[in-house]
């Protein structure tokens, strides 16, 4: 029998790429932090998360950011947003994955929580794996938002009950399921991750 699904939506840090918490654990090591000290931040400062909504969203640019942040830290603001990103590395095996599924004839989005709008995204790759892309600071809006979810399917041509969904961070799993999308977790394990999905796509 045929899939329901046509579509597959993907987030970029810690999907296509390797694990955004394992950079932010380099960081503090050469900060001479705790190790989950930015991680701990996000999760328990209300103005560190202050900072990151409107980071995400746009409302606030790099330059406003990083100094705030540094200052939370207690880090020199330089090139944060560069140095906290710095041990990260693109997953070939997710990227060679999405590729495969738009050579098949699905229909391929990126949804992404931009730390820097476009310009953090190199426009040829883009063009290479993607229909589409929804980016939350040229949007406007951000994951977890049910919006940014429904905004990706309607650019994708459709209905969200047509679309996977990968992403690594439970929480931003559960607007898209609740719209009626297949939602995949992905822990780091490329080969586990495109196996669920191209089961789902078949």
């Amino acid at each position: 029998m045929a899939s329901r699904l046509h579509g597959l939506i993907v987030d970029f840090g810690g999907v296509l790429t390797t694990d955004v918490f394992a950079s932010f654990r380099i960081f503090c090591e050469a900060e001479g932090l705790p190790p989950e000290a930015v991680r701990d931040r996000f999760r328990d400062d209300p103005e560190a998360r202050r900072l990151l909504a409107g980071l995400e969203t746009g409302e606030l640019t790099v330059t406003e950011f990083e100094p705030g942040f540094a200052a939370l830290l207690g880090v020199g603001p330089e090139r944060l947003i560069e140095r906290l990103f710095g041990g990260m590395a693109p997953d070939e095996a997710m990227l060679d994955g999405v590729r495969a599924a738009r050579r098949a004839g699905v229909r391929t989005g990126l949804l992404s929580n931009s730390w820097g709008g476009a310009t953090a995204y190199d426009p040829t790759l883009l063009e290479e794996l993607f229909d589409v892309w929804v980016i939350s600071s040229e949007v406007g809006l951000r994951k977890p938002d049910p919006a940014i979810y429904a905004l990706a399917a309607e650019r994708l041509g459709l209905a969200p009950e047509a679309c996977v969904f990968v992403d690594d961070l439970p929480g931003n799993l559960k607007p898209a399921r609740a719209m009626g999308m297949a939602t995949v977790l992905h822990r780091g394990d490329a080969e586990a991750t495109l196996a669920e999905v191209t089961s789902l796509l078949r």
